[in-house]
């Protein structure tokens, strides 16, 4: 009969896509063993599977060099307070979604007090600070990778890790049905549909809504029946996002929807987003997109010099090639984002389609259950 002591997982997810990956194992983990306890930092997909909450998720929702340091108390407060809530009481084990600057530090405080962890997403040693994987083995018992280019770097350094895939491309059909998606959105298989994606956190918004929405603007006098929607991560963001609407008054009629970001990428005929997950969540989708960011100058004075891969946007990270085009800092202004999305739309579809199904395939690794049961073989692994 199969141990079902009782077990204390620890798990902090510092951002939405975090919160969806840390779900999706936490789900998978209670059903190959249904006892188990959820204490930590998570957002609303964790809260549904049952976690009990230290903070509000948003308020590690921090990224770019200055961003940090001008949160840097409040983000050293808390985690001082999880370092301090974990050790005086133990979990079984330690997870750490992502979020490495806050992740990894509280790792390395549990670790050091005995306490087994595992941090799920490796931070970004293939593209740049190749040295932080030396902090990551101080840290870690185990790193649970979502892309398969990221093992020969851990096999070079001799760090426990192992590919697991992404739960995304688990979730997201091969073939999706656009047809259903905009029946649910209410919006006619006739019109031309744009999908804004301007981020999940409230700079982002801030920085990247009011140049797409200009680009929004441009995008109508090109196409006919123009419908542009919206997702919105939570109440705090469709908060924001409305609060701009009412401020800068677009010509075009935008749809801000609560439903899942992918229901409106399904939906919609282009997409116009914020580079992050939602590039890799697009591409899974199988829509054409333009990839768009912009950070504070010194943050990209430093990323200039210390960022290695040709890419930025994960489409073209994966498949090493300029799948999709991505634009940064004065590139990103509405005339330029509106003939990069007409000039998709012209292109082979076909040719496309293909290239994101390959990389579709190459991440479906039924992920959920891959990380949950390498979580429980580190558990058990001083019991056999």
């Amino acid at each position: 009969m199969a141990d079902i002591r009782p077990l204390r997982i620890g798990i902090v997810a510092g951002e939405a896509s975090g919160d969806v990956l840390g779900a999706g194992l936490i789900k998978s983990l209670k059903s190959l063993h249904p006892n188990c306890e959820i204490v930590g930092i998570g957002g609303q997909h964790l809260i549904e599977q049952g976690i009990d909450s230290l903070v509000d998720i948003n308020e590690l929702s921090v990224m770019g060099l200055l961003e940090v340091v001008k949160h840097l108390p409040r983000l050293l407060r808390i985690r001082k307070m999880v370092i301090d809530y974990f050790t005086d009481n133990p979990p079984d084990v330690f997870i750490g979604v992502d979020a490495p600057d806050f992740n990894l530090p509280v790792a390395k405080k549990l670790k050091a007090r005995g306490i087994k962890t595992v941090h799920y997403v490796s931070p970004t040693v293939w593209a740049w600070r190749e040295g932080r994987i030396h902090k990551i083995a101080a840290a870690t018992n185990l790193v649970l990778g979502i892309f398969p280019f990221e093992q020969p770097i851990y096999d070079k350094y001799s760090v426990p890790y192992q590919y697991v895939g992404h739960t995304l491309a688990d979730s997201i059909p091969l073939k999706v049905d656009r047809e259903s998606a905009r029946a649910n959105l209410s919006i006619s298989t006739d019109a031309h549909v744009l999908a804004i994606l301007p981020g999940s956190r409230a700079k982002e918004i801030a920085s990247m809504l009011p140049v797409f929405l200009q680009t929004a603007d441009l995008y109508k006098q090109h196409v006919d029946g123009l419908h542009v929607v919206i997702p919105a991560a939570n109440q705090a963001r469709l908060q924001q996002i409305e609060a701009l609407l009412d401020e800068l008054k677009p010509a075009v009629k935008i749809l801000l929807s609560s439903e899942p970001a992918r229901t409106l990428m399904i939906a919609a005929d282009a997409v116009l987003l914020t580079s992050g997950t939602a590039s890799l969540e697009a591409m899974l989708c199988k829509r054409p997109m333009v990839v768009a960011y912009r950070m504070s100058a010194l943050t990209y004075i430093i990323m200039q010099r210390l960022y290695k891969p040709d890419y930025f946007a994960l489409p073209n990270i994966l498949a090493e090639q300029a799948l999709v085009p991505e634009l940064l800092q004065e590139q990103v202004n509405p005339e330029n984002l509106c003939h990069h999305l007409l000039e998709q739309l012209e292109r082979d579809q076909d040719l496309l389609m293909h290239a994101y199904r390959e990389q579709h395939k190459s991440l479906q690794q039924n992920a959920d259950e891959q990380a949950a049961k390498a979580v429980l073989v580190l558990i058990n692994a001083d019991e056999a």
